[in-house]
This record gives structure tokens, C-alpha cells and sequence, in this order.
């Protein structure tokens, strides 16, 4: 058995009390479970005051649509009538959808972690009626296995212990809850104290530290099951982006940047040449269950497939390795662009050729053939199957090739397509031939099941990707979906405010139309960041704007009393389960942590604007990192980009003068340049007589022939202008040391 993986809140609603209560839930995840016997509710005030009236424990139930081991959990025990009977009769049951409540979902893993020391999804805990955990686990089976117990053992035992021993389950759930609490590490972030100074010699050790437990046989860290590790491949791209940066004299950090490029190079090619990602239609999928890359958790999501993106073009920007070459990685990172537009777009017309209003979350791991859940069935292949489409020749060419055998990885006779060497050019030939056929084929098969759900920070991580991806890859198509993006999450998930109140961001919606908590620190992070970095490709105003906007709600709503949090309070259960304290973890898990990207944006905003508060505040944040850079470095990568892109300045370019081809070549130099941290502004064109919104360019005009320049610049003073790409490219050079 593999391992398993590893919604709403607000006003209170009236539920029948013997009624499953999902069906008008907008959650895919949730509207899933709409039929199963288990008499669930969302979670929320009413479903815990239900529990209380009832005098009886809380089954909370945490998974996400696209999660393999959902699907198995519901239907061997949600959809078995004797066991949703016992639920019903001995609990008040929620489902939770950890991708629109990722607060919920953050708090409860970590009791679970600390009652059974593993986590995952499908989770499973048991709570009192006002939130706090007492017992968990994650995927339980219908029958006892070696180790594990069955779900009905583990109701009927929560049941006896509730009835005949409660007293000491309300003391285990107290000592928990300020177990958690004291675990927090919220308060290291205090604004009023100094930040620890961080040095190269630090961020160098954190590269050596990361190559203790690299896999340098396979890419990657650590062994199986093994995920995406994009976080830290940010940081070693951006290690990498600067050979001079530890001194001669600085032993410790003496060719950490070389084995920075190495170190990504290896994983970066390891993933895009396995059955990891879609060698016909593109995108990654989740992790792979075997070290080697070769079989893939089949669910696809944009967080992910966000991140990816943007990491190959960062790794074309800094010109590629010998063993892993900027070509390459730019045909995966223009597949994998055009597979996130094509499968996750979302749009207002099914007319061809729209760019998506927004990207839905993700697709699932299964595909349901015959009513049954198969997972990865629409990716998965025989040899006789590719003998009989593409025939003899070619089909067992391609076997061999994509290492389709007769013994199956998946299942007992079928494989995904996982290439068993890099391509030759032979290979190339043969495969470009007979891609559309298995493509077509493929696509003739049950597809998997899509959550269309919008997410708003997943969706800012997506921005930042596609306007990069469309700026190095010379594609303005891409730039188009960004900015059609962008415009869609500032029109439905964002509410301006009035009068000089902040405004706000709402996490999730759906069709359309924004609906249940507010947005987490991630989700304010993550659009801030992608604002700033489509402002830096496009030039414009209003997205620059609208992500100084953000920011600053952001500082309203999750700096307290002296202190960060990722939450605003959204769950009154959940600050009882943590022990009445706030939260803050610094930690990347599928994506950035929410501290790291808000002071990655805060970083980058007060380069633009000179803000020395967002820049004091950012340096706050990167006070987590002395501790966590060596002992932890695989759970703080973007908090190390961070500071990678802080020691270097970050540098700061103004581009001035007439919107000119001229101009276009100075703008593109710096676009493909990977300074850690760089950012650009350029005088909107489409507001030439404006005052600039962006500080970095006020009192700063073209050439006194007219022509354009650039003023480079770090801390907001700068050199002498030029006004060639090649200079530009020069200077910067000197600068990223």
C-alpha cells in the first residue's frame, strides 16, 4: 500500500439535524462527499454548537479533491451504510477541504503529527466540541492491517474512551493544545526587536547542507516518495546567479555556487525527463512513490505546476548547464505554460482562443471508468497497446524508449511513460513523430475529474510564472494570460478599500463569485508577488498599484500585538485547538510558507518604492532563517531565496525614456537577467505623461539626447545611467556580488 497523501467558516447556518449537508457546498471536495450516508456538515460554528447540544465528539474528516486515498477512505467506510450509521449516531461529522481552509487543515496536521508522528491526507481527528484534538491519525482501512487498525476499531474505541474516560481525554486534548501553542514559533518574528544579520557565509552553508542530502544519482532530496523541491530550487538558482558572492577569503562558501547550479541542474533535469511530467501533454504531477522519478502520484495541481514554471525559466535566464541545457528546459517550461492555460483554464466562453479568466486548482490523481476510481488511469499504458496504435516498429520502439514492459509499474501490466535515457537525437525524431498519435489516443480515454475551484494565491504564484515565462520565452501570449489573470483576482477576490481602510482579499471562489474566509497571509504574499513581477514585464501602473495595495491590507490584517501571524482569526475552533495563540509557520510545504513570500514581496516593493518599513519588516521575517538555514534548509528554501535576493540588494533598474524598440532591448536585457531579486520599473506606456506611480523612477528621465537609458541602482541610490543592453548587461555583473 502506498502512503497515503501527504471550508468553510464564518456565519453559523441551520442544518436538519439527520441530513447530509454538503449538496450545496461549492467545494469540489466537499460536493463529492454529497452522497455519502455520512450525515456531514461543513465545517463551522453550527456544526461544533451541534456537538455541544449533542454531547458528543467531533470526527473531522480534512482531504482535497484530487487526493487518491480520499477517494479509497470514502469508499470503503463514508459510503458504507453501517459505518455512517455509527458516525452518525456517536458524532457530529465534518468534511474540510484543506486547499479552501489550509488554517484548519495547518493546526490539525500538526496535532496529528504530535498524537500519531506522521501526518497526511485523507486526515482523521477526533476533537471536543469546541475544537480541541485529543486523537488522529490519516487513512484508517474497513478491515485491521499489520500496524494499522480498522476505522470501525477506531470509532468504537474513541466512543468507549469518550463515555467511561473523558476526564482524561479533555486533559490529553489541553496538554495538546498548549503543546501546540508552545511549538509556535510566531513570536521570533517581533517587530519590535533588531533582526539577526544574515552573511554569505550562512546562505553557504545552507547549500552544503543541502548537499548532505541530495539524491545526486536521481535529482532531488531524500529518497521516496519524493516531491517537487521547488522552494529550494529557487534559492540554489539564485546561489547560483552569483559566483562572486562569497569572498576568497570565506572558506565556507568557497564553490557553493557551482554546486548550487549542479544541485538544480540534476533535479531539474531528473523531473522533466521522467514519467514525473507529462511527456505528451506537459505539467508535473504531485510527487513520485519511487526515488527514481519513474511513478508518479498522478494528480496534477497549479500550485505545483505554478512554481515549476517559473523555476524553468529562471533556470533558461541563467543559461543552463552542460548536463542540463537552457533549451530544454525552456521547451518544458513552454509545455508546461500551455498545458496550465489548457487543462486549469477557466473561462467566461467556451469560443477558442479566450485566455482563461483564472486557473482552477487542480486534476485528480483517479479517473473514474466503469463508476470505478482507477488511479492514473488516463496516463497509463502497455506495450500491446502501443504496438497496436502506433504499430510493430514504432510501438516497440517507444516501449523501449518510455520503458513500457510487460511487468507494469502501476498496475500489473501498465506503465506511464517514464523515458529510460536522455533523448538522442534519434529519439527526438521518433518521438515528435509519434507524440500527436498517443496524444489523440489518449485524450479519447476518461479524463480525470477537475476542481475548478479558484484559489487566489495559487493563482498570484501562477501570474508571477506566466509573465516571466512569456518575457524570457518571448511569448506574449502568456504575458496576455497573466495580466487576464491578474485582472480577474483584482475584479472577484479583491474588495478596495473606502474612506482609507484597508482593503481585503478573499481566498477562494467559484463560478465567478468570491464566497467564505478571507485570504491567508499566503494568499496576500502570493498575489503581491505575482503583481510585482507582471508590473515588472508590462510596465504598468495599475498592477503595481494594486500590489502596494495588498501589501498594505496585509500589514493590517497579520501584524498583531508585535508580532506575525498567517491567519486573521477566521476559526475560533482553531484558536482553541493551538491554544488560544496565533500562528506563524515558517516552513514551505507544497508551496513558499506565507512569512517567506510576504517578505519576498515586502522585499521587493521596497526596493521599488523605497518603503524602509516594508524593508525593516522583511528583515524581521528573515530573522526565522539563522536558525532553520543548516538544520533545516529542505523546509526553508524561499525564506533563503529571500535573503539571497536581500544580501544581493536586491539591485533595482529604472528604465527611462520614449516606449522605443530601443527601450524594448534595455527592458529585455534586464528581464533575462537572474540577479537574485532584481526588480524593474519602467515608465507606463500607456500613461507616458503621468507622474510615475513608482518611486524608483521619479526624477529620473532619458538621455539629454532623448534616447532611453537605464539607472541602476541598489538602496535607492544609483550609478551613472547607460544606455546599451550591453552595458547594462556589464554592469550588472559587478553588482550581484
Amino acid at each position: 500500500m502506498r502512503d497515503p497523501e501527504t471550508a468553510n467558516g464564518g456565519t453559523p447556518r441551520s442544518f436538519p439535524e439527520a441530513a447530509n449537508a454538503l449538496g450545496a457546498e461549492p467545494s469540489a471536495y466537499l460536493r463529492q462527499h454529497a452522497g455519502n450516508p455520512v450525515h456531514w456538515r461543513p465545517f463551522g460554528d453550527e456544526a461544533f454548537a451541534f456537538a455541544a447540544a449533542r454531547d458528543v465528539p467531533v470526527f473531522l474528516s480534512i482531504g482535497y479533491a484530487a487526493c487518491h486515498w480520499c477517494h479509497v477512505m470514502a469508499h470503503e467506510s463514508f459510503e458504507d451504510q453501517a459505518t455512517a450509521d455509527f458516525l452518525n449516531a456517536n458524532f457530529v461529522a465534518v468534511k474540510v477541504d484543506r486547499e479552501e481552509r489550509p488554517d484548519v487543515d495547518a493546526v490539525f496536521m500538526a496535532a496529528t503529527q504530535a498524537i500519531t508522528g506522521e501526518g497526511g491526507w485523507p486526515m482523521s481527528v477526533f476533537l471536543l466540541p469546541d475544537g480541541r484534538a485529543f486523537h488522529a491519525g490519516t487513512y484508517f482501512p474497513p478491515r485491521p492491517l499489520p500496524g494499522r487498525p480498522s476505522f470501525r476499531q477506531v470509532l468504537e474505541a474513541v466512543v468507549d474512551a469518550w463515555q467511561e474516560r473523558r476526564d482524561a481525554l479533555v486533559r490529553n486534548a489541553d496538554t495538546l493544545a498548549r503543546g501546540l501553542a508552545a511549538s509556535q514559533p510566531g513570536s521570533a518574528v517581533r517587530l519590535d526587536r533588531p533582526p539577526e544579520p544574515i552573511g554569505a557565509a550562512l546562505l553557504s552553508e545552507a547549500v552544503e547542507s543541502l548537499a548532505a542530502s541530495e539524491d545526486p544519482s536521481h535529482g532531488g532530496f531524500g529518497t521516496a516518495p519524493k516531491f517537487p523541491p521547488s522552494p529550494v530550487l529557487e534559492f540554489l538558482i539564485r546561489h547560483a546567479a552569483v559566483p562572486p558572492y562569497a569572498a576568497p577569503s570565506d572558506a565556507a562558501g568557497s564553490g557553493t555556487a557551482d554546486a548550487a547550479r549542479e544541485m538544480a541542474g540534476r533535479a531539474l533535469a531528473a523531473m522533466s525527463r521522467s514519467a514525473l511530467f507529462d511527456q505528451l501533454d506537459g505539467g508535473f504531477a504531485r510527487y513520485s512513490v519511487t526515488r527514481d522519478w519513474s511513478v508518479p502520484h498522478f494528480e496534477k495541481m497549479l500550485y505545483d505546476n505554478a512554481q515549476l514554471l517559473r523555476l524553468y525559466v529562471h533556470w533558461v535566464r541563467l543559461g543552463g548547464a552542460a548536463g542540463y541545457p537552457a533549451a530544454e528546459a525552456a521547451d518544458v517550461a513552454g509545455r508546461t505554460a500551455d498545458w496550465l492555460l489548457a487543462s486549469l483554464g477557466l473561462t467566461a466562453t467556451a469560443d477558442a482562443g479566450v485566455l482563461p479568466d483564472a486557473l482552477a486548482s487542480s486534476l485528480d490523481a483517479d479517473t473514474v471508468v466503469d463508476g470505478v476510481h482507477a488511479e492514473g488511469a488516463s496516463y497509463l499504458w502497455t506495450p500491446a497497446e502501443l504496438a497496436g496504435l502506433l504499430g510493430p516498429g514504432d510501438g516497440a520502439a517507444v516501449a523501449r524508449l518510455m520503458n513500457v514492459n510487460a511487468r507494469g509499474t502501476v498496475t500489473a501490466g501498465e506503465s506511464p511513460l517514464h523515458p529510460a535515457r536522455e533523448f538522442s537525437a534519434e529519439d527526438a525524431v521518433l518521438w515528435q513523430r509519434v507524440r500527436p498519435a498517443l496524444l489523440a489516443a489518449r485524450s479519447r480515454r476518461p479524463q480525470p475529474a477537475r476542481d475548478d475551484k479558484v484559489v487566489a494565491g495559487w493563482n498570484g504564484l501562477a501570474v508571477a510564472a506566466l509573465a516571466e515565462a512569456g518575457a524570457v520565452l518571448e511569448r506574449p501570449a502568456l504575458v496576455a494570460a497573466a495580466e487576464q489573470i491578474a485582472a480577474y483576482l483584482e475584479r472577484v477576490h479583491w474588495s478596495a478599500g473606502a474612506g482609507g481602510t484597508p482593503g481585503s482579499l478573499v481566498r477562494v471562489s467559484h463560478d465567478g463569485a468570491a464566497r467564505g474566509i478571507g485570504g491567508l497571509l499566503e494568499d496576500y504574499a502570493f498575489c503581491a508577488e505575482g503583481l510585482l513581477a507582471l508590473h515588472s514585464v508590462t510596465g504598468r501602473t495599475r498592477w503595481y498599484r494594486l500590489a502596494e495595495d495588498i501589501l498594505a491590507a496585509a500589514c493590517g490584517r497579520f501584524v498583531a500585538e508585535g508580532a506575525l501571524q498567517d491567519t486573521a482569526g477566521e476559526s475560533e475552533q482553531v484558536f482553541n485547538a493551538q491554544g488560544r495563540r496565533a500562528a506563524l509557520d515558517p516552513f514551505d510545504n507544497a508551496a513558499p510558507s506565507g512569512a517567506a513570500a510576504f517578505a519576498g514581496a515586502l522585499l521587493s516593493h521596497s526596493a521599488l518604492s523605497g518603503s524602509s518599513e516594508h524593508r525593516a519588516l522583511a528583515g524581521k521575517i528573515l530573522g526565522l532563517l539563522p536558525p532553520l538555514a543548516v538544520r533545516a534548509p529542505r523546509a526553508a528554501g524561499w525564506l533563503l531565496a529571500t535573503a539571497q535576493a536581500a544580501l544581493a540588494g536586491p539591485v533595482e533598474a529604472a528604465v527611462t525614456g520614449p516606449d522605443t524598440p530601443e527601450r524594448a532591448a534595455l527592458h529585455r536585457e534586464l528581464l533575462l537577467s537572474p540577479s537574485p531579486g532584481l526588480v524593474i520599473a519602467v515608465q507606463d506606456a500607456t500613461k507616458p505623461d503621468a507622474t510615475p506611480a513608482v518611486p524608483l523612477l521619479l526624477g529620473r528621465g532619458p538621455a539629454p539626447d532623448g534616447s532611453p537609458q537605464v539607472f541602476l541602482c541598489r538602496g535607492m541610490v544609483c550609478e551613472l545611467p547607460v544606455g546599451s543592453a550591453d552595458a547594462v548587461r556589464e554592469r550588472l555583473a559587478t553588482m550581484v556580488g
